[in-house]
């Protein structure tokens, strides 16, 4: 049984992945061929490799773990949220903060800052307050919230992220690795899925190819709380881009060696080829002001 379908995936455009000149060599395995200076994504590997991510979480879940949802990209944002509000998980959908994972005592503390202003502004007794204060307070809660909103409800380390294009949320990657928390995440055709656990080859900028993936990991979590026997709560946990064609058909797609630079040896790329890689370091630590900034 598979937990996601073939016309599924085609609706949402999974299989669009980006323009020939602008990809990663080491996605060649899960390209199927070329349409257009369009690389096309195998679905078929879609498939299977979606189902053993399926499957991880479902047992993760059961177990009691918990998911982080990461997509600060703007056609990702709505649907990270409110998948991971529908299944109890926490998420990342703004700025992500450096430390967040490998600082998170830091980070702690300015949830803690944001609870007590919200406590704060709640309680009768801020109309004591001048609108001056009340007004700086407010403003400090906003920004807290803008960066931490999504985990403010989050006490520890998550057992595993699931991520939204793995080249942009770059520094979560870095943290994740470094406290060997699994990752899952969405691999287009210009990111490096060496450093994914859990490789789910497809279009990361389409608004609907997102949402598909970010529910169906939703349900699996909620499938394995459910055979624990767990409540869930919700929580709460823009255009897509005109960089791919929006119609091709997927079997038109055929792998032509010669022309489609799947084998790496096109003309500006090759087995080193790092134009569109983007190697840059994980930033440092974020500061109890740096969140507030």
């Amino acid at each position: 049984m598979s937990y996601i379908s073939m016309k599924e995936l085609l609706e949402a455009g999974v299989h669009f992945g980006h323009q020939t000149k602008r990809w990663n060599p080491k996605m060649k395995k899960y390209i199927f061929g070329a349409r257009n200076g369009i690389y096309i994504i195998d679905l078929q590997k879609t498939i299977k490799l979606f189902d053993d991510a399926y499957e991880f979480v479902r047992e993760l879940s059961n177990d009691g773990g918990t998911v982080l949802f990461v997509g600060t990209k703007r056609q990702a944002q709505e649907a990270i949220a409110e998948e991971a509000g529908r299944c109890g998980m926490h998420n990342v959908n703004g700025r992500w903060l450096g430390g967040t994972l490998t600082n998170f005592s830091t980070i702690k503390k300015s949830i803690d800052r944001l609870k007590k202003l919200e406590a704060l502004l709640a309680d009768s007794s801020a109309e004591s307050l001048s609108k001056k204060e009340r007004l700086s307070l407010a403003r400090q809660k906003e920004k807290l919230e803008k960066n931490l909103g999504g985990i403010k409800d989050m006490e520890g380390i998550p057992e595993c992220i699931f991520v939204v294009d793995p080249r942009k949320e770059r520094i979560a990657i870095h943290e994740a690795k470094k406290l060997e928390i699994p990752i899952i995440a969405v691999v287009d055709t210009n990111c490096d899925p060496e450093q994914i656990d859990f490789v789910i080859p497809g279009n990361d900028d389409a608004i609907r190819a997102i949402r598909l993936f970010a529910s169906r990991i939703a349900d699996a979590i909620l499938e394995g709380k459910k055979q624990k026997g767990v409540e869930v709560i919700e929580g709460m946990g823009d255009d897509e881009s005109d960089e791919k064609p929006t119609e091709v058909k997927y079997e038109e797609a055929k792998v032509d060696a010669a022309s489609s630079d799947a084998d790496g040896t096109g003309e500006g790329e090759g087995e080193n080829a790092t134009a569109d890689v983007d190697v840059t370091e994980a930033d440092g630590d974020t500061t109890e002001e740096d969140v507030e900034a």
